[in-house]
């Protein structure tokens, strides 16, 4: 005999329990298949991890830096065991709240291997359940390149992330949002980082111009990167990697980092079998993120397109509020925030410069300088705002915000509301932005656009 729920989610990360949750709210019955931990990738291996690390990293920088602000301090060294017990702690804590949340929400939570064994029908350790619907939220791997082993001192960020020591030297294999990341943590705690992308910038699906001034603040902090040099090989020792480079180069480091994108976690998992298209291994879907199979819908990293915990954390509760027959909104993945918590923070929504111009033809940008902006200047911050908007007229809309600076990754909020509600420059322009604030270089760039600049630097 089989369970039957409203609801079979197989897969318990940020796109999963977020549908789970989402469901049972709406009164449905509600099974989450895990094999693992409840958060998945994002909490335990992830988001969270890391970007307690980098906090730890900017901790660093400010005891080492502290002079420049009159403050006699400095940084005696790196105790990775307490970086790493800091970092566990946070993700312990939010780990018991989310175990608690499935059990407030009456979410049946399954332990073990799921597999989808007919489209209705997911089987967990020789017990067979069946859904009314059926949530594909299997997530995603870490990548690796045809022919690069992983292992010693290969790794991955899934190693990175509970490194017991700092190394010396690091190449991190490419400049995406993982690989800057990891670089700019490692520089930050002492290490020597080379960074080495095939494509010509770093964070390459960002705006160009934001990818110039990461490179530029990156030289400054002497990260070295080699973009558009191609990896092709490397050998380790007991003690050391070489890296080798299609230029003839090699660099010799203690580790190489392996941060090339993650791929989704589809395989054996029976997808196929039951009828799942998959693209590269990816799980397409139309855009109310339905298979096509069925009533079997998926969310988070499979599905292509950007792969971001909040993107699948969205969808989730999209997904359950689309079964329980509320008929939400699209969700425009344009519209979906991107931070990337380097030092300095990249943060961008809507379409890039090249992005809006082929679908607008011609565009207007204006670029605000955080020179002009008081807390910037406090922080000791360089970094600038650049606006894209679709189409040179009084009624056209901001269609694209990339910022970069410390903390700029907090202003992705508003930033996000000008883009989805397709706020014109001058409608932001008349908002009161609070003084000082970075917020408010939001406010001066829209008032730069809109015809009437006030702190507009050169």
């Amino acid at each position: 005999m089989s369970d039957t729920y409203d609801v079979i989610i197989l897969g318990a990360g940020s796109g999963g329990y977020a549908c789970a949750f989402r469901a049972a709210e709406l009164g449905l019955s509600v099974a989450l298949v895990e094999k693992d931990k409840v958060g998945g990738t994002c909490l335990h291996r992830g988001c969270i991890p890391t970007k307690a690390l980098l906090h730890a990293a900017e901790v660093a920088d400010s005891a080492r830096e502290g002079e420049q602000f009159g403050v006699k301090s400095s940084l005696s060294g790196i105790d990775m065991s307490g970086v790493n017990s800091y970092k566990d702690n946070v993700v312990a804590r939010l780990y018991k709240g989310l175990q608690g949340l499935v059990k407030a929400n009456k979410v049946t939570l399954i332990e073990g291997a799921g597999k989808l064994v007919a489209q209705d029908t997911v089987e967990v350790d020789g017990q067979r359940y069946q859904g009314r619907n059926i949530v594909l939220a299997s997530g995603s791997y870490s990548k690796t390149l045809p022919g690069l082993e992983l292992g010693g001192r290969v790794l991955t960020s899934t190693e990175a992330i509970n490194l017991d020591y700092v190394p010396d030297r690091v190449v991190v294999l490419g400049g995406g949002v993982i690989g800057v990341e990891f670089a700019s943590v490692w520089k930050s705690f002492g290490a020597e980082v080379t960074i080495v992308e095939a494509l010509p910038h770093l964070v390459p699906n960002e705006d160009e111009f934001l990818s110039k001034q990461l490179e530029r603040q990156f030289r400054k902090r002497k990260i070295a990167f080699k973009t558009g040099t191609k990896f092709t090989g490397v050998s380790q020792t007991a003690d050391s990697v070489t890296i080798s480079l299609e230029n003839g180069e090699q660099i010799e480091a203690d580790l190489l980092l392996v941060a090339v994108g993650r791929g989704p976690n589809t395989a054996d998992l029976g997808y196929e079998e039951n009828g799942i298209t998959l693209d590269r291994g990816f799980v397409p879907t139309n855009d109310r993120l339905h298979t096509g199979v069925g009533n079997i819908y998926a969310v988070g990293d499979i599905v292509p397109g950007l792969q971001l915990a909040h993107r699948g954390f969205q969808q989730g509760i999209f997904v359950a509020e689309e079964i329980a027959g509320l008929h939400p909104p699209v969700i425009d993945e344009t519209g979906i925030p991107r931070v990337t918590y380097c030092e300095p923070e990249v943060a961008s929504v809507g379409l890039t410069e090249a992005q809006a111009k082929e679908l607008y033809g011609e565009v207007q940008t204006t670029t605000y300088d955080l020179a002009g902006n008081g807390k910037s200047q406090i922080l000791k911050t360089a970094g600038a705002i650049k606006l894209v908007k679709g189409g040179t007229g009084d009624d056209a809309p901001v269609v694209g915000v990339h910022m970069i600076g410390t903390r700029m990754g907090e202003q992705v909020g508003e930033a996000q509301l000008i883009y989805n509600w397709e706020a014109l420059p001058a409608d932001v322009a008349n908002l009161v932005h609070a003084h000082p604030t970075q917020n408010e270089a939001l406010g001066e760039a829209h008032l730069a656009l809109a015809g009437k600049p006030l702190h507009s630097h050169g």
